[in-house]
C-alpha cells in the first residue's frame, strides 16, 4: 500500500507517492495559480495526484490515505483549513471538496508541522520522539514534535516560533509585532541586513560579489566573509547571534532531544552550525551536559513536507 503526500504552496503544488518505508516513488507538480477558488485548487491537487499515480503505475485502490501540508492554520482531524491568508482559505473544508473527486481518508496539517513530522519519520530526527524543527526561509517556520506527535496547541495555532520576540520593539515583522525572531533570523532578514551593510560600506567586496542590491541573496554575506570582507563578517556574526538567541529560547522552552534547522542557509554547513552550537551551549539552561539538546541540520529538504503529510493518518485522532 501507498500514501499520498501533498505539499500545497503558494506557488506550486507538489505531490508525492510514498511507500510504507517512507520512500517517495513518484512525484508530480503543478502551479497553484493563485488567486482562485478552493475547489479549483483541490481539482489541481487531484489532477496532479493522478499524474504521480500514472508515473508509478499505481492504482487508486492501492492508496491508503491522502495528507496535505498547507500554509496557515489547519485542523488535521477534520480536514479543514481554518485560515490561510496566502491561499485565501477561511474555514475551508478540504475533505468535503476532495470527496467531490474521490473518496479516500484525507488529513490536513500546517506545512511546517508536516515537514517536521517528515524529518522525524525519515530524516535527521529519526529515532527521536521530542524534536523541534526551525526552517529559515522567507519567514521562520516552526514544527514541534512531542512524544512522537505534532504539537499545535488546543486551537491549532501553536508552533509559530518565528513570532516570538527576541528584540523588544525592534524590527517590524509582517505579523504586526516588532522584534520577532523571524524579523532577525529568516533568509529575508539576512538579505535585508546584507543590503543595509552594503549601503553603509560602499567599499565592501559584497558589491563585487552581488553586483547590485537587487542580486543580494542569503549567500552574499557568507561569500563576503570568505573573501575576508569586514562588513560581511559583521553581518554574518550579527545574524548568527540573533539566530542563536532564538534557538536558545526554543531549547530553554522545550528541551528537545534534537533541534533541527533547515532552509537554504544551512548549506553553509559548519560556518553556520559551529558558532550556533557554541551560542546554544553557552546560553541554554541545562544542568547535565550529557543530556543537552543536539543541534543538527534537516536532511530531507523539500521532501520532508511530502513524507510528513503522507503519514498524517498515523497520528490522527
Amino acid at each position: 500500500m501507498y500514501n499520498i503526500g501533498i505539499d500545497l504552496g503558494g506557488t506550486n503544488i507538489k505531490v508525492g507517492l510514498v511507500d510504507e518505508n517512507y520512500n517517495i516513488v513518484a512525484k508530480a507538480t503543478a502551479p497553484t495559480n493563485l488567486p482562485r477558488p478552493a475547489e479549483e485548487i483541490v481539482k489541481s491537487m487531484v489532477d496532479t495526484m493522478w499524474k504521480a499515480l500514472g508515473e508509478a503505475k499505481v492504482t487508486i485502490g492501492e492508496i491508503k490515505s491522502i495528507g496535505i501540508g498547507t500554509p496557515g492554520v489547519a485542523n488535521r482531524n477534520s480536514g479543514t483549513v481554518l485560515y490561510s491568508c496566502n491561499l485565501g482559505f477561511n474555514n475551508t473544508d478540504l475533505r468535503a471538496l476532495f470527496k467531490k473527486f474521490l473518496d479516500k481518508p484525507l488529513y490536513v496539517e500546517n506545512d511546517a508541522n508536516a515537514a517536521a513530522f517528515g524529518e522525524v519519520l525519515a530524516g535527521a530526527g529519526k529515532g527521536y520522539k521530542n524534536v523541534v524543527v526551525v526552517t529559515l526561509g522567507t519567514g521562520v517556520g516552526g514544527g514541534i514534535i512531542i512524544d512522537g506527535k505534532i504539537y499545535t496547541g488546543f486551537n491549532f495555532c501553536g508552533a509559530e516560533l518565528g513570532h516570538t520576540v527576541i528584540e523588544y520593539n525592534g524590527r517590524q515583522c509582517a505579523c504586526g509585532r516588532k522584534g520577532c525572531f523571524e524579523a532577525y533570523s529568516s533568509a529575508t532578514a539576512l538579505i535585508n541586513m546584507t543590503k543595509e551593510a552594503m549601503e553603509a560600506h560602499r567599499d565592501s567586496r559584497m558589491w563585487e560579489i552581488a553586483g547590485s542590491l537587487d542580486n543580494v541573496d542569503g549567500k552574499t554575506a557568507f561569500d563576503g566573509m570568505r573573501a575576508d570582507d569586514a562588513a560581511a563578517k559583521g553581518v554574518v556574526n550579527m545574524y548568527i547571534e540573533y539566530l542563536g538567541c532564538g534557538l536558545t529560547n526554543i531549547v530553554n522552552t522545550f528541551q528537545p532531544e534534537v533541534l533541527l534547522i533547515g532552509g537554504g542557509i544551512c548549506k553553509e554547513g559548519e560556518n553556520l552550525t559551529k558558532p550556533l552550537g557554541e551560542i546554544v551551549t553557552r546560553d541554554s539552561y541545562c544542568i547535565d551536559p550529557e543530556k543537552s539538546t543536539k543541534l543538527d541540520i534537516c536532511k530531507l529538504g523539500n521532501d520532508a513536507g511530502i513524507i510528513g503529510a503522507a503519514f498524517l493518518y498515523t497520528i490522527a485522532e
